[in-house]
């Protein structure tokens, strides 16, 4: 396939994964066209510096994605979960389930002819065991993918190394989450994510029809913790959140808590790195983009509090 003759269509194209997928695809040579409700943003103006066709559409509006969907190839689809950096307040799974019906709809009028959508690791095993909501939020709008018959490609990453880059977990010079300090826990980097989907659309006959699960890293929360520090040159402790102090706050937080606690995710990391050998383990991402981000969380956050 001669992918600059194609265009690929980004759903949610000023997100971070979304931002990663534009920027792969436009490096390997494919017409892009981001998807964003705020045009104007500086994340959009950045894309459209780049290289990228930037579009108006909104998630919640199925008829602004089938507009802007006409006549492209391929579209890849990511939706926020409930606490995702940016969305509303009031932002429930229900919307997060709408949106990404949406977006699979638009695809399908306008006749898309690879779809794309990153779910999440564990999704799948809905019939084992019973599931944190953002799961069973994914798993519904696979569902609703394959019942739309859509020519279709499912990415189910683990835990993005991201999540340690900012006040999701760094916390008051530690980094705490409700995760027990020595279970690993499976991560990856957003770029990896990225790399994959970018793959994918480049070797349709390979991808088309399949679902795979994928991860770079197992570690436990106290060895991230310590990598962080020693990449930084500091002390960082970890510190665990009582899953009851979570509790207190959501039941569907704490008990996502407590499934990676004791089942977790159980992606195959050998065989991601089949599919993407420069997939990077948490020490290669820290030295080569982690830190500087952590770095720069933790010096505005130390600015805004003496700015207090």
């Amino acid at each position: 396939m001669e992918p600059t003759r194609k265009t690929v269509v980004v759903a949610g194209a000023t997100g971070l994964q979304g931002r990663a997928v534009t920027h792969h695809l436009l490096r390997d040579g494919w017409r892009v066209r981001a998807l964003t409700r705020d045009p104007s943003g500086a994340r959009a103006r950045e894309l459209a510096r780049a290289g990228a066709e930037v579009v108006r559409a909104r998630m919640e509006d199925v008829g602004s994605l089938t507009a802007a969907a006409e006549g492209a190839w391929g579209l890849f689809s990511v939706q926020p979960t409930v606490g995702s950096p940016g969305t509303a307040p009031d932002f429930t799974a229900e919307d997060e389930v709408r949106w990404g019906v949406n977006v699979a709809e638009a695809a399908h009028a306008a006749g898309i002819g690879h779809f794309v959508f990153t779910s999440v690791a564990g999704a799948d095993r809905h019939l084992e065991e019973k599931l944190p909501v953002n799961l069973v939020s994914k798993w519904r709008i696979e569902q609703h993918i394959a019942g739309l018959g859509l020519p279709a490609t499912i990415l189910r990453p683990v835990s993005f190394m991201e999540n340690f880059t900012g006040g999701y977990a760094l916390r008051n010079g530690t980094l705490s989450t409700g995760l027990a300090p020595e279970v690993p826990l499976q991560i990856m980097a957003v770029d990896d994510v990225s790399a994959v989907a970018a793959l994918v659309f480049s070797r349709p006959r390979e991808w088309l029809g399949r679902a795979v699960s994928l991860a770079g890293d197992e570690l436990p929360p106290v060895r991230i913790a310590a990598a962080i520090g020693k990449a930084l040159g500091m002390p960082l402790p970890y510190v665990r959140i009582p899953i009851d102090t979570i509790r207190a706050l959501s039941a569907d937080f704490a008990y996502a808590n407590e499934w990676l606690n004791t089942r977790g995710y159980r992606a195959d990391i050998p065989a991601t790195r089949e599919i993407h050998p420069d997939t990077m383990d948490f020490h290669t991402w820290l030295e080569r983009t982690g830190a500087s981000r952590i770095a720069a969380f933790l010096d505005s956050a130390r600015t805004a509090g003496q700015e207090a």
